[in-house]
């Protein structure tokens, strides 16, 4: 049987050796271009639906990467905040809530130097996501922060805003499932909100 000090150390592995494989969010976007150019997408299950999926979501980056403004408070923030820290990112391009956080955490990553932006795809990393289970499911994007000295987790973000995942979870309750209009309706929050709230809770990570 595994101990707690065992499992522990599994983790911090897992992270050194996703840390080793992971890529830039450059390269991430460059992955995501030329999938959706070869009509293909993460991972082993190359169903239409998710290659229609991270077409659009290649478009919906495309435009956040163009759109997303930080407030000038939160760049204060950012910019003085000193402890060297790596925010590594679990996602699968097909992720609707993925493109709609990725590329506001970019930004922030850019105005906090001390920070570096990694990203690892989940479905190569299955191990590793297993201790960062939401509500005991692999649900993504799910941010890491991790200290670049000690190791450390510092803490986690995911896998959507603090206020979106209270839509989620109000409408599973009162429809048991997540309809099509509902996913429409959450990207329309997404849109409006501007990555606010990306912002908010990811702050509460430095605190």
């Amino acid at each position: 049987m595994k101990t707690e000090t065992t499992l522990l150390e599994d983790k911090t592995t897992l992270l050194n050796k996703a840390l080793e494989n992971a890529m830039s969010y450059e390269e991430y976007r460059t992955l995501t271009i030329g999938l959706t150019a070869e009509t293909k997408t993460t991972g082993s299950h190359q169903t239409e639906a998710l290659i229609n999926y991270t077409k659009l979501n290649d478009a919906r980056m495309r435009r956040l990467d163009k759109t997303t403004k930080i407030s000038e408070e939160a760049t204060r923030l950012f910019l003085n905040y000193s402890k060297k820290v790596t925010w590594l990112v679990l996602t699968e391009s097909w992720c609707g809530d993925a493109a709609q956080s990725m590329p506001v955490i970019n930004k922030l990553a850019n105005v906090a130097q001390n920070v570096s932006y990694k990203v690892v795809l989940r479905d190569e990393h299955p191990a590793l996501m297993q201790h960062f289970l939401t509500n005991g499911g692999m649900s993504i994007p799910k941010l890491i922060a991790i200290d670049d000295a000690s190791k450390i987790v510092l803490g986690h973000w995911g896998p959507r805003p603090t206020e979106a995942t209270k839509m989620v979870t109000d409408h599973k309750q009162k429809h048991g499932t997540i309809t099509p209009e509902f996913k429409q309706e959450l990207q329309v929050w997404y849109t409006k909100d501007k990555g606010v709230s990306i912002v908010e809770d990811i702050e509460k990570i430095l605190k």
